[in-house]
């Protein structure tokens, strides 16, 4: 994250994605209304549509892991999701305690905090995806210190030979700890978004490119079996060249990573003066690095998104709002097919890069905000999760239509409408959407579930409470409950028809039983 400035019966879920207002509208005006026919052939032909987008989930930093809020979160994200690795930034900043330089400047380890960190994460069902940051103060070529809060230092090594071992300690430690057999599906990523203020080597390419060489050969000397990537570069940078440079130097690499995020520049990201949306970035961003690893020397090697979201900055109307459904599911849709995983930034506000969290709705990351408050996008995601396995095309750009093994059908749409500008909501037309199932017989009912401004968001209930910045336990507990999915709806299903009246962005999930 960078410094904000910048079958006997078929079963049928429908995912339909809204926001601000209930899906199911009742005598909506003609003039507010556009209007979608969607085909839906339950027995056609698909592609496998593997759950990218929450494979993975990023959080704040190394020593956080060790709060009870922090495991919470994320038991709880696990029980949505089913994610498999949690990358965070700093485990080898000075406060997680691994290295010291006796009087004589000789190297001492200390991994009691790495250990702790590590044995939560997979007590709790979830591999660590290891970034390797930042510099130990007393291996630091100077002072570099970074504009966040916990104030980490992004320089060099004084000392290329102490740095290698300080890797191969690490490295070696995990493995003796936690068995190779175990260690080999972690993933090693180099460094944080090198290209921009999170390191201070000069020149930053180059100067990066000699770190992760350093890096990557001293992880390998431990085990060939250990998996390491990089650039993890902010703005989709980078790719391309650190492909080319590992190839022609041989360099090992088993993996490229990258980030962005939905608000970033198009003169950042693509070196042109586009306006680009906020829906549109995330993937076009993951479509220019897919492409130049399938045009490379390399073009098997995976692609990891280790960062993603709507915004980098804290923008409460985005990443806290219902917004983020819609969001969410076009980005699921346009990614598909480019990306091995996706690591979503972040799953929980226990997060600290702009100090100790002062409230719980100031735009934040995460999923879930402080004092254990699921946010709409934690209910996004829940609903998300019940996409199917492999993916039916359709001719719509705001429709998913995916199958699982049973072929039962799981079917997303949405009615997505961005703010006006950043943080400014605004409202836009009501989409009436048909669905049209073919080769269903029959009839079925319609159990309706929603995320909207009444159905799985807490705002309204926070708002009506007085907003409290620092809300009582009893508060907490009616705010946990009111962000909570409802039951369902249960509607009567004729002749294969669906006909819902979306308003602008929001959830529902639609099984058809």
């Amino acid at each position: 994250m960078r410094t904000p400035h910048r079958i006997d019966f078929l079963l049928i879920s429908v995912v339909v994605l809204t926001m601000g207002m209930p899906a199911l509208l009742a005598q909506t005006p003609a003039e507010a209304r556009s209007s979608d026919v969607i085909q839906i052939d339950a027995s056609a032909p698909a592609h496998p549509f593997p759950h990218f987008w929450e494979k993975m989930f990023g959080s704040g930093r190394a020593i956080a892991t060790l709060r009870e809020s922090y495991r919470r979160d994320l038991r709880d994200v696990k029980q949505i999701t089913g994610f498999e690795y949690v990358r965070f930034h700093a485990i080898f900043h000075d406060e997680v305690g691994i290295y010291d330089e006796d009087a004589q400047g000789h190297p001492q380890y200390n991994f009691s905090y790495v250990d702790q960190v590590y044995d939560g994460l997979l007590a709790n069902g979830v591999r660590p995806f290891i970034e390797l940051s930042f510099m130990p103060k007393k291996l630091a070529a100077r002072d570099a210190l970074h504009a966040f809060w916990y104030k980490q230092n992004v320089s060099p090594p004084k000392d290329w030979t102490k740095w290698d071992d300080l890797i191969a300690q690490f490295t070696k430690h995990v493995v003796d700890r936690y068995g190779i057999d175990e260690v080999s599906q972690w993933y090693f990523e180099v460094w944080n978004e090198p290209n921009i203020d999170f390191w201070a080597g000069e020149p930053k390419q180059a100067t990066y490119w000699q770190l992760y060489d350093h890096t990557a050969r001293s992880i390998k000397q431990v085990s060939p079996r250990l998996r390491v990537g990089g650039p993890a570069t902010a703005q989709a940078a980078w790719a391309d060249a650190f492909i080319r440079h590992c190839a022609e130097n041989k360099v090992p690499v088993d993996f490229v990573s990258s980030h962005v995020y939905g608000n970033d520049r198009a003169q950042d990201v693509f070196g042109t003066d586009e306006k680009i949306p906020r829906d549109q970035m995330v993937c076009r961003a993951v479509k220019k690095v897919h492409d130049q690893i399938r045009s490379s020397t390399m073009p098997d090697l995976p692609l990891i998104w280790t960062e993603y979201n709507a915004s980098y900055s804290n923008e409460p109307a985005i990443t806290d709002s219902i917004y983020m459904g819609p969001w969410l599911a076009d980005t699921i849709r346009q990614c598909d097919g480019l990306v091995d995983a996706m690591s979503y930034w972040t799953f929980s506000d226990v997060f600290e890069e702009q100090g100790v969290v002062k409230q719980p709705f100031y735009g934040g990351f995460g999923l879930i905000a402080a004092g254990g408050i699921p946010k709409p996008s934690y209910n996004a995601f829940k609903l998300l999760h019940r996409l199917g396995g492999e993916r039916i095309s359709v001719d719509s750009s705001s429709v998913l239509v995916t199958r699982h093994k049973d072929g039962s059908l799981v079917v997303a749409a949405w009615n997505l409408v961005p703010p006006v500008q950043t943080g400014v909501s605004q409202t836009g037309l009501t989409k009436t959407i048909h669905l049209r199932f073919e080769h269903l017989a029959g009839s079925r009912r319609a159990y309706i579930s929603l995320v909207d401004r009444d159905h799985g968001d807490v705002h309204p209930a926070y708002e009506k409470m007085g907003q409290p910045r620092y809300p009582t336990q009893e508060q907490l507990k009616a705010l946990q409950q009111a962000a909570q999915l409802p039951p369902a709806e249960i509607r009567e299903l004729t002749s294969g028809d669906l006909t819902l009246d979306l308003a602008p962005d929001g959830l529902a999930v639609i099984e058809v039983k």
